[in-house]
């Protein structure tokens, strides 16, 4: 028998994976790339750039230009070189990239906070969600991913310019057809409460990404579904209080939950492992609390406000089960 090394035979090529079917609304396809598509062109330097994919067409930079036709057909995840040098890595944007970078008619909701939202709120297939302030349509595309095509998800927004960029880039994140938009959408142009009143419909989660949203509580109360979830998304530590301290007094919500999240990215080369320089701290607080069957409240604290957190320096909200002894001590202060 000879020793000689035998020939290698080649590895088949594993079978691809279907597109992702166009009723799924994902937001995603599968395979080469094609015209009409948007891609992410990123260069050696970290800069970024997003374009929609047109036959005959050419995506100029200060490296020289690009032919969209040399994109068109190939699988995702490949380098091109420019005409003047310049290397750039070419795939099709994630949803936490899109929006991050797309159009804005008001600040979006950044991807650390909406993933929290989806999570810590619980969105989940199927579900009847509403949001008050749809801004420029970011965390709308996170929840519509979230609900899929059989859910609803209807945004409120009292300004129409907002509207339209929201609708522009939710569609666009969406490969929409032309004239259509994700079929588990309602955009109205209109107040979240005058909304609910007049309609009358229940939820079972409702986000609320507006500058007071206290003053919604009583409205929200009787839209959730018992055990459906309220998320207050707000910027400021005033703001926090107030809608903390005001679903405390409501009575038929679960103890508020606050917090924010902070993402930190880290350097790590060889032994050199370190903390990178770019950190995305605050962008805002979030607050979640579940609603009560009609009737019920949530059992009483045991533990004591801290020293004059209800003092007479404090002028929001008072929980309706603050011992009389506490409210006595405050105001003697």
């Amino acid at each position: 028998m000879s020793d000689a090394p035998q020939p290698r035979t080649a590895t088949p090529a594993a079978p691809a994976l279907p597109d992702v079917p166009a009723e799924a609304w994902a937001g995603v396809h599968r395979g080469p790339l094609r015209e009409g598509e948007w891609v992410r062109l990123v260069d050696n330097k970290g800069r970024r750039h997003n374009f929609e994919l047109v036959v005959g067409k050419r995506f100029f930079s200060n490296k020289g230009h690009l032919e969209h036709d040399d994109i068109i057909g190939r699988e995702e995840g490949f380098t091109l070189t420019s005409s003047a040098g310049g290397q750039y890595l070419i795939f099709r944007p994630l949803l936490s990239e899109f929006v991050v970078s797309m159009p804005r008619g008001a600040a979006v909701v950044y991807p650390k906070d909406s993933a929290q939202i989806v999570a810590m709120a619980d969105i989940f297939p199927g579900a009847k969600v509403i949001e008050a302030g749809v801004g420029s349509g970011a965390l709308t595309c996170s929840l519509l991913r979230a609900v899929g095509p059989w859910g609803h998800v209807v945004s409120y927004e009292r300004r129409e310019e907002f509207a339209e960029v929201a609708r522009r880039n939710v569609n666009q994140f969406f490969n929409a057809p032309q004239g259509q938009s994700h079929p588990a959408w309602d955009l109205r142009l209109g107040d979240l409460v005058e909304g609910l009143q007049s309609t009358g419909e229940r939820a079972d989660r409702i986000i609320l990404d507006m500058l007071a949203p206290w003053e919604c509580v009583d409205a929200v109360a009787d839209a959730l579904v018992p055990g459906g979830i309220v998320c207050a998304y707000v910027a400021t530590t005033t703001q926090l209080s107030r809608v903390v301290e005001t679903l405390r007094a409501h009575g038929g919500f679960t103890e508020p939950q606050p917090w924010e999240s902070l993402v930190r990215d880290w350097h790590v080369e060889g032994l050199a492992v370190r903390p990178g320089h770019k950190m995305i701290g605050h962008t805002a607080f979030l607050v979640t609390a579940r609603r009560m069957a009609p009737g019920e409240r949530p059992p009483i604290k045991k533990r004591r406000p801290a020293p004059g957190a209800y003092g007479v320096d404090y002028n929001g909200p008072r929980p309706a089960d603050l011992p009389p002894q506490v409210l006595e001590e405050h105001f003697d202060a």
